[in-house]
């Protein structure tokens, strides 16, 4: 059976979710960035926690981790590559192993480039992935250490997933990020469709994450570096997508 997903805001634009099977109880939460909201979802769920799925070591990713494994001592899982600045793992994983939570094996990809050492969780049961900083709502987060040609490797399997997958990303930048895609996506109808959606859901409060990759797909620029329009539009018709891709990147940093 897949797993129930409920995304909690935290901090003032991050988001954490929790996964729970039904079924054997486990309850996974993945990324730690406040300890009160996390805690107050579990308790108004009345669910233990029973892994913590790491997916990068910046701060707004863990800073919660302590106090929150001190009421519930789940076991913590995160990547091998990065386990010097993460926080202690009981489980260090990379590209191609699994994590198990309830019933369904949770498949680890790499994809580095916002850091060395990022991490996804993919649910193929649930159809779900936990992306943070990589692939986000209508973007992909800075490199702050990886080169383009990183990045751009670890979109290009994320793109490669389920189309009705859900894209579960680390933070509510979706206004900020659809205000740049249509720079250089300026004749996509249906960007402009959720450039829309998104303003009426911000403006009650809501979030905008999670997506589908079929909305990524349709609508994120930095997944659509084949597109003639958008070619065009940066001066780069018929260059390479990872090259497109890289100067799309540069261009959201400038603007």
């Amino acid at each position: 059976m897949p797993h129930d997903i409920l995304t909690i805001p935290c901090l003032s634009d991050n988001y954490a979710y929790l996964i729970h099977d039904a079924e054997s109880g486990d309850t996974a939460l993945v990324d730690a960035p406040e300890t009160g909201p996390i805690l107050e979802a579990l308790a108004g769920q009345g669910w233990t926690l029973s892994h913590v799925l790491l997916t990068h070591h910046h701060w707004d990713h863990v800073d919660g981790l302590a106090d929150i494994l001190a009421v519930h001592p789940a076991q913590v899982v995160g990547a091998a590559a990065d386990s010097a600045r993460l926080p202690a793992l009981n489980t260090a994983v990379s590209e191609g192993d699994t994590v198990t939570v309830g019933g369904e094996q949770a498949q680890v990809i790499d994809v580095s480039g916002h850091t060395v050492g990022h991490i996804a969780f993919y649910f193929p049961d649930t159809g779900a992935v936990f992306t943070a900083d990589s692939l986000m709502a209508l973007g992909c987060g800075r490199l702050f250490e990886g080169p383009p040609e990183m990045m751009w490797d670890s979109l290009c399997k994320l793109a490669a997933l389920p189309s009705e997958t859900t894209v579960c990303s680390g933070h509510e930048y979706t206004t900020a990020n659809g205000n740049f895609a249509v720079t250089v996506d300026p004749e996509n109808p249906a960007l402009q469709a959720r450039v829309a959606a998104v303003a009426a859901a911000r403006a009650k409060g809501l979030p905008t994450v999670p997506s589908t990759l079929a909305e990524e797909l349709a609508t994120n620029p930095f997944l659509r570096g084949h597109d003639p329009v958008v070619q065009k539009t940066i001066g780069m018709p018929g260059a390479d997508p990872g090259a497109i891709f890289a100067e799309i990147r540069r261009l959201k940093d400038n603007f």
